[in-house]
């Protein structure tokens, strides 16, 4: 239970209350005067709690109980007294007491007090240790507190520490890259390289010479010898982002990878043997994409090996504040009012963190000081989109210009990604499509 020391210059006194707390398995030590405490206390002997007569000859309760709240572990005290008065409950309070109790009191009081004692330090106990638990879990760069980010940095720590191929699963703009880099740098392959490809931002055609390399004279342009991604990612990590955009010929050629750890330079013959730690990420729902055969399922399932979804910021809207202030910090230290961070967190974000970011970047640069409502006309426009409360103007609309500038804030919202900028319309993507060809929108 608990460690106390009971001072009072009532020898009587101390042992009533050593006695009735004994039984409640307590460990008493008495003190029979005020210098006797503070000599205990200037010992090696440690308190959880200390009551103790306010007055006293010589060192009195107050003086017992600044010396204790010096103590590096500074134990709780009550204080006990027959002298009861405002002045006196204000000066103990001051002073830095738990409570204090008027004489004569009921052995009740006094266990209910301690217990109020007990139930306090675990509950900061338990606190400390949960942030503890957390500070160890969180990775560096990622921001977020919220029950789904902390399941995110569990499967972050425990993945790291083995070198099985991961697929990182989420919308866009929620910090995938971020994640493979935390794996990388928890990982036993930490001191080596890591190596990020944006499959989609790569041409087809110069894909496969960038991953794999390739021989001088292999194709036109080719005047030397290249290494290819694989081979300078040896012994470290290889992030594939965006892999469901990679063509169904350099699929293959990955499967290949992944089962042999080999590769083969375009133009050449000779089988290289790599040890590059493969990452991947996707905003693209790939078992939809196996059914429709855009999508090899053994390389699916090759890359599937360890799953890692990432919550989109709307499922963890609680984050929304620290990642204001995160945002904000690295944006010049610029302020924000309450008003507009309920407007935030009242917005569903379907561009993520990455459309956060953007926002508070233009606000940060439109405001002097301090962010406000006013520097937020996106979101108070989409908010009010949102809520139903456009309204068409005197003058009318074009609905077909209308409709085609949605499409296209859609498809910026998801880098061209037409699956995902359908379901933000509500459409099918024959649907999209259609429409797309009547308005001449090429992606």
């Amino acid at each position: 239970m608990a460690n106390i020391l009971v001072v009072d210059n009532e020898e009587r006194m101390c042992k009533i209350i050593k006695a009735a707390l004994e039984m409640e398995d307590h460990t008493i030590d008495m003190a029979f005067s005020g210098s006797a405490a503070v000599e205990l206390l200037e010992s090696d002997k440690s308190y959880d709690i200390i009551i103790t007569d306010l007055k006293m000859q010589g060192v009195d309760g107050i003086q017992v109980l600044k010396k204790a709240k010096d103590l590096p572990s500074a134990p709780e005290v009550i204080l006990i007294t027959a002298f009861a008065s405002q002045q006196t409950a204000v000066e103990a309070m001051r002073s830095g007491a738990f409570d204090y109790l008027i004489k004569p009191f009921e052995m009740e009081e006094l266990s209910l007090r301690i217990n109020r004692i007990i139930a306090q330090k675990e509950l900061i106990a338990e606190n400390l240790q949960l942030k503890e638990e957390l500070k160890s879990q969180q990775v560096q760069n990622i921001v977020g507190k919220s029950s789904k980010m902390r399941e995110v940095y569990r499967l972050i720590n425990k993945v790291a520490e083995s070198d099985a191929t991961v697929l990182i699963l989420g919308e866009s703009g929620t910090g995938k890259e971020l994640v493979a880099e935390a794996i990388h740098a928890r990982s036993n392959r930490a001191k080596q390289s890591f190596i990020a490809v944006n499959c989609a931002a790569v041409p087809e055609t110069l894909l496969e010479s960038e991953l794999f390399g390739h021989e001088k004279g292999a194709f036109t342009g080719a005047i030397e010898r290249k290494i290819g991604i694989f081979e300078t990612a040896d012994k470290g990590t290889l992030f594939l982002d965006e892999i469901g955009d990679v063509s169904l010929g350099i699929q293959a050629k990955l499967l290949r990878v992944l089962q042999n750890k080999e590769i083969i330079r375009v133009g050449g013959r000779e089988k290289i043997k790599v040890d590059a730690r493969v990452i991947t990420a996707t905003n693209r729902n790939l078992e939809t994409m196996i059914e429709e055969g855009t999508f090899r399922s053994d390389l699916y399932y090759r890359i599937n090996i360890f799953p890692l979804p990432l919550p989109p910021l709307r499922e963890r809207k609680e984050d929304i504040p620290e990642l204001i202030e995160h945002f904000l910090g690295r944006l010049g230290e610029k302020g924000i009012t309450a008003q507009a961070k309920v407007m935030l967190m009242e917005y569903d974000w379907p561009g993520n963190i990455r459309e956060l970011l953007n926002i508070l970047e233009r606000a940060a640069i439109v405001a002097e000081t301090t962010i406000d409502v006013e520097h937020l006309p996106a979101i108070e426009s989409n908010l009010n989109v949102e809520k139903g409360t456009f309204q068409i103007p005197e003058e009318g609309i074009n609905l077909d210009e209308v409709e085609k500038n949605l499409i296209l804030d859609a498809l910026e919202k998801v880098e061209g990604n037409k699956t995902k900028a359908a379901e933000l319309l509500g459409l099918t993507r024959r649907r999209l499509y259609s429409m797309m060809d009547r308005f001449g929108i090429k992606i």
